[in-house]
């Protein structure tokens, strides 16, 4: 749901830049200005302005180029972030966002009440009456309600452009001024003094750098917004860095340290005229900014709502519902000026003000972030007008999140953590909108691409370094689950892992949407089963087709598969044709094979893993060695154990078993020699009888065979061991070393 696209559209870039550049030239420019000048000098209040710009230009920059990738409705910045992030961190961001706006119209509205100060020292000097600020601020608030519920935006706008012409007035007569400094030739407010004191300056002096983003909360109401959010936004940061630059050097050339950081109104004893024209322009700055705020942060507030964000359905229509052809946001309006009026009651809002750069800084940062990982995901369907550059991106988000832990690490951390408990409430509310993963989404595609291609090229890894990269094929994923389950043990920490559905057909229509609905069916199965499984399904006529398509792909890894799984049902041994046709076929292709026979036995994880070896299969030995090993990496089998067992000649016994010593002391494995067992093959039963004697209770078996045997005995190799549960034949490709 949207705010309705056929509204008229009125303004042009105009309002743009004079929205952002008279909340840049506010408060602190006529009031704390002048105090970072004289405790750091011009010098220390430079690099404050270009410490300040390395966060506002990227940010400008990044959201120029968004602002030309697509459609900008209403909502301003929100809008932008959250149909790049998705509509839940969209909205976690947006409510933070829409509180320091609002917020901010207090914070103006206080300041605005400082233009009063004479009369307030006046009242004072005669009377002996302190008269409080709300005397001022609250009449103000009345009437600034007042102007933006009866006229709305198009009032606002026209007073802007009044309070603009003010305000640069003002400043010209201050720079037309002379100041004491001046007059005595001296000019020592230059040089870098107190550089303990930078950041605690630089948090003062920050919140003015701020207002850059104002002008783009009138997106909704522009004819162009992909034209005029760029051009309105750059030109009113660098405007305005400009003229700061111009009024740190004004300062640092017409008056001294000390008055400088002692007296607030210290532009009124430099400007041409004095303290008529500089209360007068600091009015207009604070009121002027008041009014980019109370135009701005209502319709954040509505398109927050029109995007249903709050848990309240009947809360969503009344703040989206606007008044009128251009949707005017009467209800978001008067709800904005209702939280204003408490914070102008309460009239000291500086720990809030903390809390607000925060945010402030948060958006910003965000804004970089988005630009940067497109530019890195290198979507095809983002394709802006305007370009800034990724290295940009990045140091404005890096500078963001540095500035706010250095501003104040308390607030820092209480905006993270509140910004954490809104985002996990509203992805509680809305759990089909998508959240944190639209972020990465992008990057990650980007990463996997350049990490196999990588892999590939470079080919570090060897069969000295083997890692499991297994790929199991089965018609029966819905009715059997353990073939799922051992390829998740196996990818869980050491190994990858891909599963493939075959579906029997011919690739067709209906065969394609079949396939659709079972890969979702696979996926939610595998995020149930919480594993590092790759899922996928295979449509093919005949299962020779389908192994032949399976050995040839590439492993999620980026390099080959080295490992196929087949499964079968011990109680269907007819199943084993198949398998057994395509063995050859697989190790043409240099793949190790294990073959899982599922029994109707409930598994006992601890009952252990059995492992047999014979002295005639030294080639199997090591993979099902490691293979337990990897398999006992799973927490599933974390109060498990290994147990090997061995069968030779009882000449051989010692031998044997001091072999198997010195291969589990020199791979380090967690295998306790108690749990090595000999057995002689001298006696009067045969191998498949040991093994069901011996491994009826294990939780899995693990049991080599060689392709010879495959040859020879087919089926009958694999049958026979009915009294063990589920059992896994393991064939090495070749020799495994144990480092």
């Amino acid at each position: 749901m949207g705010i309705d696209n056929n509204k008229i559209r009125r303004f042009g870039t105009s309002p743009v830049f004079f929205t952002a550049i008279a909340t840049i030239l506010g408060a602190i420019l006529f009031l704390r200005f002048g105090f970072a000048t004289g405790t750091l000098g011009f010098w220390g209040v430079l690099l404050i302005i270009f410490v300040g710009h390395t966060v506002t230009i990227p940010t400008a920059l990044a959201l120029s180029e968004i602002a030309t990738n697509q459609k900008v409705e209403g909502g301003g910045v929100y809008f932008v972030i959250s149909r790049s992030f998705g509509l839940n961190v969209g909205a976690t961001i947006g409510i933070a966002l829409f509180l320091s706006q609002a917020i901010s119209v207090a914070f103006y509205v206080i300041a605005f009440a400082e233009a009063f100060e004479p009369l307030f020292n006046f009242v004072y000097a005669e009377t002996g009456i302190f008269l409080p600020r709300q005397v001022i601020s609250l009449p103000v608030m009345t009437l600034l309600t007042v102007l933006i519920l009866k006229r709305g935006a198009n009032l606002g706008v026209k007073a802007l452009y009044a309070v603009a012409a003010i305000l640069f007035v003002s400043l010209f007569l201050f720079f037309a001024g002379e100041g004491e400094q001046t007059v005595n030739g001296e000019y020592g407010n230059f040089a870098f003094r107190n550089p303990g004191d930078f950041f605690m300056v630089f948090a003062i002096v920050f919140p003015a750098f701020t207002g850059m983003a104002a002008g783009v909360g009138l997106s909704g109401d522009l004819r162009k917004p992909g034209r005029s959010i760029p051009l309105g936004t750059l030109l009113a940061t660098l405007t305005g860095m400009v003229i700061y630059i111009f009024v740190a050097w004004k300062f640092a050339t017409s008056a001294y340290a000390e008055d400088l950081t002692t007296d607030q109104l210290i532009m009124t004893r430099i400007a041409l005229l004095g303290a008529p024209v500089i209360l007068l322009g600091l009015a207009a700055s604070t009121i002027s900014s008041a009014l980019g705020s109370v135009i701005v942060a209502p319709r954040t507030l509505q398109a927050l709502a029109a995007d249903r964000s709050f848990p309240s359905r009947r809360l969503n229509f009344l703040l989206s519902k606007g008044k009128g052809e251009t949707n005017e946001p009467f209800n978001a309006s008067l709800f904005t000026c209702m939280i204003a009026f408490v914070f102008v009651a309460v009239g000291n809002i500086n720990a809030v003000a903390g809390i607000i750069t925060m945010f402030f800084l948060l958006t910003y940062g965000s804004l970089c972030l988005i630009s940067f990982l497109n530019h890195f995901g290198a979507d095809p369907s983002y394709r802006p007008k305007f370009r800034s550059r990724w290295y940009i991106s990045l140091t404005g988000f890096v500078m963001s999140i540095w500035l706010m832990f250095k501003i104040n690490t308390g607030y820092a951390i209480a905006a993270a953590i509140i910004m954490v408990f809104l985002y996990l409430y509203i992805s509680g509310k809305n759990k089909e909108r998508k959240g944190l993963e639209v972020i990465f989404q992008g990057v990650i595609h980007q990463v996997a691409r350049k990490i196999q291609i990588y892999l590939q090229k470079s080919k570090k890894i060897s069969s000295s370094s083997w890692r499991p990269s297994v790929v199991c094929i089965s018609r029966h994923s819905f009715e059997r689950e353990k073939p799922f389950d051992l390829i998740k043990w196996i990818s869980h920490s050491y190994g990858f892992a891909t599963y493939i559905h075959l579906i029997d057909g011919y690739f067709s229509r209906a065969t394609c949407e079949e396939s659709d609905r079972l890969l979702k069916e696979l996926i939610n199965m595998s995020n149930a089963e919480e594993s590092n499984v790759y899922v996928d399904t295979l449509i093919s006529p005949s299962y020779t087709s389908a192994i032949a398509q399976i050995i040839q792909l590439p492993s999620i890894s980026g390099m080959d598969n080295n490992m196929i799984l087949f499964e079968f049902d011990k109680e269907k041994p007819e199943e084993l044709c198949q398998i057994i046709d395509n063995y050859s076929l697989v190790r043409a292709g240099n793949y190790d094979v294990c073959i899982l026979g599922c029994g109707r036995k409930q598994l006992n994880y601890r009952k252990g893993i059995h492992v047999w070896i014979k002295p005639t299969d030294s080639e199997n030995s090591t993979l099902i060695i490691l293979l337990s090993y990897v398999i006992l990496g799973h927490p599933d089998w974390r109060k498990s154990h290994i147990k090997i067992f061995s069968i030779c000649r009882e000449e051989e016994k010692t031998d044997v078993r001091n072999h198997l010593l010195e291969l589990i002391s020199k791979g380090q494995l967690p295998i306790s020699p108690g749990n090595i067992e000999i057995l002689s093959n001298g006696d009067n039963k045969n191998s498949k009888q040991l093994i069901n004697e011996k491994s009826a209770d294990a939780a899995l078996t693990l049991i080599g065979f060689r392709g010879e045997q495959v040859k020879h005995q087919q089926e009958k190799l694999f049958t026979g061991f009915d009294n063990i549960g589920d059992v896994v034949f393991v064939n090495a490709n070749k020799y495994k070393e144990i480092k």
